[in-house]
């Protein structure tokens, strides 16, 4: 079965680059093990972050990393057998989030989230997923006046560098806005660019169905099979629907494109950071409004349609090794006491991996060593928020067009791997 080109992997990059191939008159073929966005795009906090324009850095203060040693937190939790597998991860990482490397970091990587919107909204548009789609923003809280007042300078840095709107509240006014939250707030802050999503997992269907109404085909394939032609230029795979073969081929597999990557030979520094998810209903008729963050605590609450989400932040461990949802139980724990969450809605909590570089940015570009061999990972936390950029900026460079922005900082081979 010929094709133009393959992409591998149906999360949220790989449909976004396989629609915009479609939309440049490409032949595509997607291929994943399971079905769309059944991975790391199914469990998100459901956020396009047009604010979040500075990734999220290795603590550099002392006080932190002791605190983070201590292995209690919501917003960080570790195994200690996988540390010194991840160390040189984490070395990598925490060299990179210094204030001065992390500043120029955050200049490269603020393009991508500049057009995080505006190419949602394009394809939003397109596959008639308007439903989906909330234009509220999002809060922060905060338990007390010495983090309220540090995030209120660090937004107005934000506001000022990078055109990013935001509103701050007094307790009275989080009130106001969440009239079921607990008052033991002092404050909080609104950002108002952000669109939120009320199921990340039916977006990227949305997304899927578009790329199929542009000709595309999606089957159901084992990446892992992927092989270059031996006769001619370019590669195949051997899917449930037989043999695909194509010119180019695009590896959008998230935390697993190692698999791929490692067995052409490339050795990218890609670690993982793992979180974990959990719905719930509401006690005593009340609602949430807002997709909200409990700053000081670490973890979010979002109001999707199949209920509360309540989201941790990274665990460092191996990708493949058992669920250990510490820290959702201690998030639980915490959240119960700001707002009556009701009973668990999911048989058993989700768990995913975010692919991580240590340098914060993905990769996104040509294979230095292979032709016809394209990457597309290692988007950390904002897979969700820069699918559709990702897929429009790769989708340029393969058809010989401009990129929307330079994507020299995103190259591949800036690792020399």
């Amino acid at each position: 079965m010929p094709a133009d080109t393959i992409v591998l992997g149906a999360g949220i990059i790989g449909v976004s680059a396989a629609v915009h191939l479609a939309r440049r008159g490409k032949s595509v073929v997607l291929v994943d093990r399971r079905g769309a966005g059944e991975e790391t795009s199914f469990g998100n906090a459901g956020l396009i972050q047009r604010e979040g324009v500075v990734p999220y850095a290795f603590p550099q203060q002392l006080s932190l990393i002791l605190r983070y040693a201590l292995n209690n937190n919501i917003d960080a939790n570790y195994h200690l057998s996988a540390l010194p597998a991840l160390a040189p991860f984490l070395a990598q990482y925490w060299w990179n989030s210094n204030a001065r490397r992390h500043r120029a970091i955050a200049k490269a990587y603020a393009p991508l989230i500049e057009h995080s919107i505006t190419e949602h909204d394009d394809l939003v548009q397109a596959a008639g997923a308007e439903h989906l789609i909330a234009k509220r923003g999002w809060m922060e809280v905060f338990r007390t006046n010495a983090v309220r007042d540090a995030e209120y300078a660090e937004a107005e840095r934000l506001a000022r560098d990078n055109g990013i709107h935001f509103n701050t509240m007094t307790a009275d006014e989080v009130a106001r806005a969440e009239p079921d939250l607990s008052n033991g707030f002092v404050g909080g802050l609104k950002w108002s660019d952000p669109w939120s999503v009320l199921d990340p997992h039916a977006l990227t269907i949305a997304y899927l169905k578009l790329f199929e109404s542009l000709g595309g085909r999606f089957v159901k394939g084992d990446a892992t099979h992927l092989t270059p032609r031996v006769a001619s230029k370019g590669w195949q795979i051997d899917t449930t629907e037989g043999r695909i073969e194509a010119e180019d081929v695009v590896v959008a597999l998230g935390p697993w494109s190692d698999k791929i990557t490692g067995k052409l030979g490339y050795r990218y520094p890609l670690g993982v950071k793992r979180g974990y998810h959990m719905h719930y209903g509401t006690g005593h008729g009340a609602k949430l409004n807002n997709w909200l963050m409990d700053k000081e605590r670490g973890y979010f609450l979002a109001p999707m349609n199949n209920g509360i989400r309540l989201t941790t932040g990274a665990e460092f461990a191996f990708r493949d090794a058992p669920k250990s949802p510490v820290q959702l139980e201690r998030a639980e724990k915490v959240a119960r006491t700001i707002f009556p969450l009701g009973e668990r809605l999911d048989a058993e909590p989700w768990m995913g991996s975010r692919p991580c570089t240590p340098d914060m940015m993905p990769i996104i570009g040509k294979a230095p060593r292979h032709d016809g061999l394209w990457f597309a990972f290692g988007h950390a936390h904002h897979g969700l928020t820069l699918g559709p950029i990702t897929g429009r900026i790769l989708a340029e460079q393969m058809t010989g067009m401009p990129t929307v922005i330079d994507a020299l900082p995103y190259r591949p081979e800036r690792f020399n791997a």
